[in-house]
């Protein structure tokens, strides 16, 4: 039977030759007599400590998705499933889903068909396994490589795709997903992260029915501004913190992208996961590699919890830049003083950094642009050297001002915009993304460079390296990028408009790269009007991201609980600041259970509000560990209760922090005892209430010693007798 399919296609083969030449289609017969009997029945595992993805081949030779599930006793169950899905679906052949890749050749031929040739695995690292699995179209020389890297203790699995093809003249890619995954459930139950400026990561789930469901972004630059690139998937049943089988997936793309839930009429469900190909056709040159960025998942049988805990201890062991490297707490001056300011303004606040106790006081937006000066922002932005009015000894006199109060400094940056109002719009236009025949269109008064161009990229690299340069000592940057892709056109690009949105962010990390090659370790936020990126793709160079402009401490709960369930806390920016109504102490606890920093008036605060402060810094220091790199619970959810907890525990189970924070409570509100979890049953912890503002003392009733069992099964009371709406506590937990 086989050989007879093998002569079939060698029939096709030789229909077409007027395509191929004689000598290439006698290498091609050969390659595929040459793999036809390996091609049967492969079995491929992908296998993490809990979680096992495993390929085969069909009759066919086509790739199969076997199995995806949990890890099953004895270790070769999970090849007894019988699932015949193809694992990398093609546009033009007989399948009815949603494509994977879809190729037009040089003939007009628009199919693409892929069968197995090899695959490869490796130990790259003790904890990592690399795999890649070769396909082959048998008619057209297109190539498709899956490749999967299989982090064994974090239970993650990172897959990308590489396309590439020796046909004589481009083929046109209108498709090209990192993977696709197939399930077999009951019912679907997905989470969507999405929002606006000041409403990011907004929380929403709902049952999937038949048809398509899609999660995607057309902005292109701060392409994360509406709906984030990550997701929750629950199978059978709605899961919650600690119950269900739930996938947790995030793409590594600093763009557009897209995911597609396609439930079939048998009630399947297939993801398509990648970069979105909305008027992004890709013309891929004869032997140039197309790779698409990584999708990154996890598979949890214990909720949603488990989930988030897989994907954080990924991030910081390999998906952020120097992930267990101590964070700097800072002072921002940008609700102090906006763009008004001068030297002796600005110097007068390294001191309130010094009286906070904070490492760095960074300088905001409006230090520089002297033509056409940066006093507001329509004005100014591209032309990056310091205002001789505002700083007329330079950066480098602020820089070695507060290295005299103790402090470091640090800077704001958006090297990839420009104002119109600008000397360099006056000098390069040709620079600017912009529409010919049509009206300039401004956000924010504002225009992107073409990052396309290389003159752009030394151009924005250059701000960085000669802001540096001059000013050495500078130990922080603050990466701007304040406006999206509309109106959109490339002089660089010319005939290729539709390689732009894939070209910038190629473009963007081709600068990064740069950047990280001379200044590796330098601490840099990636910012974009809030959380307008955030994603893996871009925190490999990145040690923290601005999560939101939104720092009212209500409204942060909710902003970092979401943010919560796919990054660590040491990414996760949060700054006490004057928004909101809610007291110093209630904001200052929602900052301490991210990255914390200040943007205040110090000048402005009471004795005891500056002692609380410095205090708070203080402890922050001495708790930072369990928050940044420990096992985070989240034991109440904002959007159950008007409360939320939250739990870090430490990888040892001897030390915990419990941030407990009462929101706009009402007088028919029921709270009950709240269950801890990640501590160990057998030890005895002491609670200690911490951070107290002068003055006060707890009102909770924990001073006693409490086995870990005790703590989980029973429970402990974390309301005083009355309930008082925005007020918080944060305890320390520790065993003895």
């Amino acid at each position: 039977m086989y050989i007879f399919s093998f002569y079939l296609y060698f029939v096709r083969l030789f229909l077409v030759s007027k395509y191929f030449s004689m000598k290439r289609l006698l290498g091609i017969g050969l390659l595929l007599l040459t793999h036809w009997a390996s091609a049967q029945n492969q079995l491929i595992r992908i296998a993490t400590r809990n979680v096992s993805l495993v390929y085969g081949t069909n009759k066919d030779g086509r790739l199969i998705q076997r199995y995806f599930g949990q890890q099953l006793q004895p270790g070769n169950t999970d090849t007894l499933s019988k699932s015949t899905q193809e694992a990398y679906i093609t546009a033009g052949m007989e399948s009815l889903l949603d494509p994977a890749i879809r190729i037009v050749h040089n003939d007009g031929n628009p199919s693409l068909e892929l069968k197995y040739v090899t695959h490869e695995s490796a130990q790259k690292e003790s904890d990592i396994t690399a795999t890649s699995i070769t396909l082959k179209d048998p008619v057209y020389p297109v190539t498709v490589i899956l490749h999967f890297e299989a982090y064994y203790k974090e239970d993650v699995i990172k897959a990308w795709t590489e396309i590439k093809h020796t046909e004589k003249q481009p083929v046109l890619l209108t498709a090209y997903s990192s993977s696709m995954l197939h399930f077999s459930a009951a019912k679907y139950w997905l989470t969507q992260f999405h929002g606006d400026w000041a409403k990011e990561v907004t929380m929403v789930e709902q049952y999937l029915t038949t048809g398509m469901k899609i999660l995607d972004s057309k902005l292109g630059v701060r392409a994360n501004m509406q709906q984030s690139p990550m997701f929750l998937l629950a199978l059978n049943n709605a899961a919650d913190e600690n119950n269900g089988e739930v996938l947790a997936g995030t793409l590594a793309w600093t763009g557009n992208f897209k995911f597609a839930f396609e439930v079939d009429e048998h009630n399947a469900l297939h993801i398509n996961a990648g970069i979105n190909p909305y008027a992004s056709d890709y013309a891929l040159k004869p032997n140039e590699v197309f790779t698409t960025p990584a999708f990154i998942f996890t598979l949890s049988a214990k909720g949603k919890g488990q989930a988030s805990r897989n994907i954080q201890h990924w991030a910081l062991n390999y998906g952020i830049l120097d992930g267990h490297t101590p964070r700097l707490t800072l002072l921002n001056n940008w609700e102090a003083t906006g763009m008004d300011f001068n030297e002796q303004r600005l110097t007068s606040l390294f001191g309130g950094a010094k009286k906070l106790g904070v490492d760095l006081f960074l300088l905001d937006d409006g230090w520089f642009a002297n033509k056409f000066p940066r006093n507001g922002d329509n004005a100014g932005l591209g032309d990056w050297e310091p205002n001789t009015t505002k700083l007329p000894h330079g950066l480098g006199y602020l820089v070695q001002e507060a290295q005299k109060q103790g402090v470091k400094f640090g800077i704001w940056l958006e090297p990839e915009m420009v104002n119109p109002k600008s000397e360099l719009y006056t000098q390069h236009p040709d620079w600017v993304l912009r529409l010919p025949n049509r009206a300039e269109n401004y956000y924010r008064n504002q225009m992107v460079l073409d990052l396309t161009n290389p003159a752009v990229q030394d151009f924005v690299y250059g701000v960085v390296d000669k802001t540096m340069s001059e000013n050495p000592g500078i130990a922080y940057i603050k990466w701007d990028c304040n406006r999206m892709l509309t109106n959109t056109y490339s002089p660089y690009l010319k005939e290729k408009q539709s390689h732009l949105f894939i070209e910038y962010t190629r473009s963007l990390y081709k600068v990064l790269e740069r950047v990280r090659a001379k200044y590796p370790h330098l601490p840099i936020m990636l910012c974009s009007g809030g959380g307008g990126r955030t994603d893996y793709g871009a925190l490999k160079y990145f040690t923290e991201f601005w999560p939101s402009d939104n720092t009212d401490g209500l409204e942060r709960i909710y902003i970092q609980y979401g943010y919560s369930h796919f990054f660590p806390a040491n990414t996760i920016s949060a700054h006490v600041t004057n928004w909101g109504k809610q007291s110093l102490k209630f904001r200052t606890d929602v900052a301490m259970m991210g990255k914390l920093g200040y943007d205040i008036k110090v000048d402005d605060s009471t004795e005891k509000e500056l002692l609380f402060s410095h205090d708070a810094v203080e402890t922050y220091r001495r708790i930072s560990d369990i928050v940044w790199y420990g096992n985070l619970y989240r034991l109440v959810s904002p959007y159950e209760q008007n409360r939320a907890v939250f739990l870090y525990t430490s990888d040892d189970q001897k030390k915990a922090i419990v941030f407990n924070y009462l929101m706009n409570t009402r007088r028919n509100d029921v709270f009950n005892v709240v269950k801890l979890q990640g501590l160990d049953p057998k030890k005895n912890y002491r609670i200690k209430e911490i951070n107290l503002f002068p003055g006060t003392a707890s009102t909770l009733n924990l001073n006693q010693l409490y086995s870990g069992d005790f703590l989980m099964n029973v429970g402990i009371n974390l309301i005083p007798n009355k309930a008082k709406p925005l007020t918080s506590n944060i305890l320390e937990i520790t065993a003895e």
